[in-house]
C-alpha cells in the first residue's frame, strides 16, 4: 500500500529524474570527447561538434597511437595501477586482519587503531613528504608513484569492518583444525571478502589511474610520466613538444581532436574494467561501512 500512494509517486518521479540528470551529466561530456576526437580540424576548432563526429577522421587516433611518449606513458600507467593496486590491497588485507581483531587477541590494538586514525586527520605538509622522498632516493624512480601510496587507512578501516562481520566461530573452527593465523586470512577471510576486495579494488585502480601530481612532482623526465601526468602537460599546459607535425598532419589536425583522442584512450580502461566490478560495488562498500 505504502508504495501506491501519491506521495510515493511523486517521489519516485523526483528522484528518478534527478537520478537520471546525474546520469546525463556524467556521461554527455564524454560522448562530446568522443565526437571531437573522430571529428576533422575544421569542425572541432570551429566548435561545430556536439554529441556527434561532424566529417569523421581518425587522423587524431593515428598520430597518437604514433607517439612513443603517449604509448610510454600509457604502459606506466597500467604497470603503477596494476602493481599500484595489488600492493594496497595486501597491505590492508594484513593491517584490516590484525586490527578486526578484539583487544584480548590483540594487544595494543586500540592504540594501533589510533596511529591509523591519525594520519588521516594529520599529515606533515608536502614539503617535508617532498623531502622524506629525496632522502628515501626515490625521485625519478618508478616506485615514487607507488610505495608512498601503499598504506591507504580509509580502504583500511572499510575492510576492517568488513572483517569484523565474519563470524568468530570460523575462526574457532579454523584454529582447532590447526590453522595458523596467515591460514585464517587467506583461506577463510579473504575468500569471504570478495565483493569488499572487488569495490576496495576499484577504488585504488581510479586513484592510481587519475593521479597526476605526484608525477608532475617527483619525476623530471617526460618519458618517466604516467598518463595521467603526460595528460595534465598535454592539456592543461598545451605542451605538445612530444608531437612532431609534418605539414600534412597540421593540416589534418588540431590541438582539440588531438586532446580527445588522448583523453577517450585515457577513460577506456576503466570504462572497460568498471562493468565487471560494478555487481560487487555496493554491496561491498555497505558491507564494509555498516558494521551489524
Amino acid at each position: 500500500m505504502y508504495h501506491k500512494t501519491a506521495s510515493y509517486r511523486v517521489f519516485n518521479v523526483i528522484n528518478t529524474t534527478i537520478l537520471l540528470l546525474l546520469a546525463l551529466m556524467c556521461i554527455v561530456p564524454l560522448v562530446h570527447v568522443f565526437a571531437v576526437s573522430f571529428s576533422a580540424k575544421a569542425a572541432a576548432d570551429g566548435n561545430l561538434v556536439g554529441l556527434w563526429p561532424v566529417n569523421f577522421s581518425v587522423e587524431a587516433y593515428k598520430k597518437t597511437i604514433d607517439n612513443p611518449v603517449f604509448l610510454g606513458s600509457l604502459l606506466i600507467a597500467v604497470k603503477r595501477t596494476v602493481i599500484g593496486t595489488l600492493l594496497i590491497l595486501f597491505v590492508a588485507c594484513l593491517a584490516a586482519y590484525a586490527l578486526s581483531k578484539e583487544n584480548v587477541q590483540f594487544k595494543g590494538r586500540s592504540i594501533y587503531a589510533w596511529l591509523f586514525i591519525f594520519t588521516m586527520i594529520f599529515n606533515g605538509g608536502l614539503i617535508p613528504f617532498y623531502i622524506v622522498i629525496q632522502k628515501l632516493h626515490l625521485m625519478d624512480s618508478f616506485w615514487v608513484l607507488i610505495l608512498p601510496g601503499a598504506v591507504n587507512v580509509w580502504l583500511t578501516i572499510l575492510l576492517m569492518n568488513f572483517f569484523r562481520g565474519i563470524p568468530k566461530e570460523l575462526e574457532e573452527a579454523a584454529l582447532i583444525d590447526g590453522s595458523g593465523q596467515f591460514g585464517i586470512l587467506f583461506r577463510i577471510y579473504l575468500p569471504l571478502s570478495l565483493p569488499a576486495l572487488a569495490t576496495l579494488g576499484l577504488f585504488a585502480m581510479v586513484w592510481h589511474w587519475n593521479s597526476w601530481f605526484d608525477g608532475l612532482l617527483y619525476l623530471s623526465k617526460k618519458e618517466q610520466y604516467p598518463l595521467a601526468t603526460y595528460l595534465q602537460t598535454v592539456i592543461v599546459s598545451r605542451d605538445l613538444s612530444s608531437m612532431s607535425f609534418s605539414k600534412e598532419e597540421f593540416d589534418l589536425l588540431s590541438q582539440k581532436t588531438i586532446n580527445a583522442a588522448q583523453i577517450f584512450i585515457g577513460a577506456l580502461p576503466i570504462l572497460i574494467v568498471y562493468p565487471f566490478l560494478q555487481r560487487f560495488f555496493v554491496k561491498g562498500l555497505v558491507m564494509g561501512s555498516v558494521k551489524e
